[in-house]
């Protein structure tokens, strides 16, 4: 994320596309609220947006000042790279969290490989898609690109995340194994996807419970533990 939203100088060490080492503001609040649910997704979407968004105001900020053509050729850069990092996100989180299409609507594979490479691929992590292009319902490609989320967390220093079929047809489910230099499994997140309850969710764990709720509402269940070196995430009937 940006080191500061207000900051004009191009060379202040901000960079485009990094997201905030700090996570929103957690506030702990009943499991069932589903306004209260509503409204910490809606924060972890601006909490992915702020940067990229932020980025492109201090490239216009930087080019208001008349700058030095070193300077200006740095803030058109910055401006270019982080508007399409904000489109890629975008684009993803609508798939992944918003509705993207009306209540049963089916969601071309392909389109979601596209989404998760452009949200979730840099020069660090890199995306090895083993699923085949078919439709889908809506819900269990939403749960998948949601697990995808969760494996890339347990890479924080980068590496592969491949993503493999669990049996085939409108039941299919997913396996998405994370391979990365000190892979680790964060056990508040592998809490939250199990099955057992819960008595609160907060700004931290809301992206985990969301692909618990998807996986349950898909009938399947939704894992995530240590395999070898890896870190697995795995949903299944």
């Amino acid at each position: 994320m940006l080191e500061s939203d207000h900051s004009r100088s191009p060379h202040n060490g901000l960079q485009e596309g990094q997201r905030s080492d700090t996570p929103p503001s957690p506030v702990a609040v009943p499991a069932h609220d589903a306004l209260e649910l509503a409204a910490l997704l809606c924060s972890r979407v601006c909490h992915d947006l702020i940067s990229p968004v932020g980025a492109i105001v201090n490239g216009l900020e930087v080019l208001d000042d008349n700058p030095k053509p070193d300077d200006r050729e740095f803030a058109l850069d910055l401006i270019r790279k982080s508007a399409r990092t904000a489109s890629a996100r975008l684009q993803f989180c609508r798939l992944a969290f918003g509705a993207a299409g009306s209540a049963g609507a089916q969601i071309d594979l392909g389109d979601a490989q596209t989404m998760a490479r452009g949200q979730l691929e840099d020069e660090k992590t890199k995306v090895v898609w083993n699923l085949p292009r078919v439709l889908l319902a809506k819900n269990r490609v939403k749960l998948l690109l949601n697990m995808m989320v969760i494996g890339h967390q347990t890479i924080p220093g980068g590496g592969v995340l491949t993503v493999d079929p669990v049996g085939e047809g409108d039941t299919i489910g997913f396996r998405v194994t994370a391979n990365g230099l000190n892979a680790r499994l964060p056990q508040n997140i592998a809490d939250m996807l199990a099955s057992g309850p819960l008595n609160a969710v907060d700004a931290h764990a809301v992206q985990p419970y969301y692909t618990r709720l998807l996986a349950q509402s898909c009938g399947m269940t939704v894992g995530l533990a240590p395999e070898g070196d890896a870190i697995v995430v795995t949903a299944s009937s």
